[in-house]
C-alpha cells in the first residue's frame, strides 16, 4: 500500500473491519458516526444487540497492541457518543448495546466482543 494519511488508512481498515464484521453475520448500520465530543468508528446490529465498534490499527507493535489504545479515557468517550447515538436516533435506554473492538495488527484482525462496559462520564 502506497503512503496513505490517517484518514484514509484509517478509513482502509475501517472498510476491513465493516466486511469482516459482515462475514461474522452483523449488519453494519452507520460508519463514522461523529459529533464535537467525539466518534464512532462503526454501528452495527449484532441480532437484537447495537454494537459500537472501535477499530484500531497497528502495522508494528512498537506502539503496543492496537486494542491497549482503547484506554479508560477513550472508553469514556465512546460511551458518551454512544448515548448521543441513542437519543438522536429516538432509542431507548434500555436499548441492548456493547462495546467491541476490531483490533488489526499487521494483516491479522482480532475481533473482541464486548470488549469495556459502558463508561458513566461525570465529566
Amino acid at each position: 500500500m502506497e503512503k496513505q494519511n490517517n484518514r484514509e488508512t484509517g478509513g482502509f481498515y475501517e472498510e476491513r473491519a465493516c466486511e469482516y464484521l459482515k462475514e461474522k453475520g452483523l449488519e453494519i448500520l452507520e460508519r463514522n458516526f461523529r459529533i464535537r465530543q467525539g466518534e464512532i468508528d462503526i454501528v452495527a446490529r449484532d441480532k437484537g444487540t447495537l454494537v459500537f465498534v472501535e477499530v484500531k490499527y497497528r502495522k508494528s507493535s512498537l506502539a503496543g497492541l492496537p486494542e491497549e489504545a482503547v484506554t479508560y479515557k477513550k472508553q469514556r468517550q465512546i460511551s458518551r457518543v454512544a448515548l448521543f447515538y441513542l437519543s438522536f436516533h429516538k432509542l431507548p435506554l434500555s436499548t441492548p448495546c456493547r462495546f467491541d473492538v476490531v483490533a488489526i495488527h499487521k494483516d491479522e484482525i482480532s475481533w473482541i466482543p464486548n470488549a469495556f462496559d459502558f463508561v458513566r462520564s461525570y465529566h
